[in-house]
């Protein structure tokens, strides 16, 4: 992102004139550096930087999905985007929260992983983004996979984050058993946020639900990549009352041993990571990604 000066600079180029005094950081993000600032009328804005060249294309998708999410979801806020060009994306800031933040290494949690109060709200949520229609998220141009294709391109991945880091022996056994394992695979996709951790979920102080951020993995796929993460924070209490509400709001089936298939994503998350430090070429990243795959 560079320094803040640069930043105010940059914005300025494109109509908004910040306040300098006001900026601060939030580093949650893979593919967007995030600052929050104040323009000179005393409006909140939220400033996503992308961090590598060739991001066009991902922002086109999110701007998509964006589309599909304002429509769909009307009582929880999405990202309104008023700048969006290469190098800068700006919108006004929504109400609420992120449930955590992450600056440097410190992380801090706004939402207790036990709340049923957020639980509830995530399952009613989740039911309505996954009843998008599939045929008008193709329409806009977002991703759609076929079961099939999910499954192949996870293979895919898998095969190239194996033939060129040195994976631990123990992952790669499960990432294999799990490839094989047809239980632990979608029997139809959803249009799924893809990265719905609290760090992209708003929420009040009373822990209620009110946005949703970052949409750059949005994509028909395996609906249990919306539950992977609240299997993975939350307490099993609250889990089962992510499933009740989904199921009361008219969650679509969601396969067997969704569980299990949470648990396996989370698992292969090194995979996912050694593909982004493939794409980005940064030894930096490449590093992590290893620390990563060689430990278990």
């Amino acid at each position: 992102m560079g320094g803040d000066e640069e930043l105010v600079a940059r914005a300025a180029r494109h109509g908004l004139r910040l306040d300098p005094a006001s900026l601060s950081h939030n580093d949650a993000g893979l593919d967007f550096r995030v600052a929050y600032a104040t323009d000179v009328h005393g409006r909140d804005w939220v400033l996503r930087v992308p961090r590598r060249p060739g991001m066009r294309e991902t922002l086109r998708q999110e701007e998509a999905a964006l589309a599909l999410a304002s429509r769909y979801l009307s009582d929880i806020a999405v990202p309104e985007w008023r700048v969006m060009s290469d190098d800068l994306i700006a919108y006004p800031l929504l109400p609420g929260r992120p449930g955590l933040t992450l600056t440097g290494e410190d992380v801090t949690w706004f939402v207790d992983p036990a709340s049923e109060r957020y639980a509830a709200e995530l399952g009613s949520l989740l039911a309505v983004l996954h009843a998008v229609p599939l045929a008008e998220v193709r329409e806009l141009g977002v991703e759609v996979r076929s079961p099939e294709a999910v499954r192949e391109s996870w293979r895919a991945d898998v095969a190239r984050v194996a033939g060129t880091f040195d994976v631990h022996p123990a992952l790669l056994e499960r990432l294999h058993s799990w490839l094989e394992d047809d239980e632990l695979w979608p029997e139809a996709t959803a249009f799924t946020h893809g990265e719905l951790y609290p760090a992209h979920v708003l929420i009040d102080q009373d822990e209620a639900i009110t946005g949703v951020l970052d949409w750059t993995t949005a994509r028909g796929d395996d609906p249990a990549r919306d539950f992977m993460y609240q299997h993975a924070f939350a307490t099993p209490e609250a889990f089962a009352v992510t499933l009740r509400a989904y199921t009361a709001a008219g969650g679509r089936d969601v396969g067997p041993r969704l569980a299990d298939r949470c648990a396996a994503l989370m698992a292969a998350g090194p995979v996912g990571y050694g593909v982004y430090a493939l794409s980005t070429g940064r030894p930096e990243h490449r590093e992590a990604a290893q620390a990563q795959l060689g430990t278990v």
